[in-house]
């Protein structure tokens, strides 16, 4: 959600099989659908939209990872290169179904379901 196509292209470029909703004809897809899709397809939703980090947390089990940006920089390089270095750290986190917060200077991980322990990586 809000994340550029060619932050998808780059992914895929590094053997990441990854999808943009425009792929799909989904960009006008209410939250709760998308989240639905990417469970069912065993995704990792990247996003710019808060909502998801509320819909994961509300979701009753059903676990998937979402990287959810939070930068100051939305520019795609800049977008890009902390995504970059988030995959290098914390792939499995996000494997396990965590919230990954993607902050100018940190990441901050929100363990599934709430109340598990969380951390920051730098």
């Amino acid at each position: 959600m809000g994340v550029d196509v060619r932050v998808v292209r780059w992914l895929r470029e590094h053997g990441h099989d990854a999808a943009h909703l425009r792929d799909r004809g989904m960009q006008r897809t209410p939250d709760e659908e998308i989240f639905s899709r990417a469970i069912s397809e065993s995704r990792i939703l990247l996003t710019f939209d808060l909502d998801f980090g509320e819909i994961a947390a509300l979701a009753r089990g059903q676990r998937i990872g979402i990287v959810l940006f939070r930068l100051r920089n939305t520019r795609t390089p800049h977008v890009i290169e902390r995504l970059s270095r988030l995959l290098e750290s914390s792939s499995e986190t996000l494997e396990k179904g965590n919230v990954v917060v993607v902050e100018e200077g940190r990441y901050r991980i929100r363990e599934l379901p709430v109340g598990g322990t969380g951390g920051s990586l730098a």
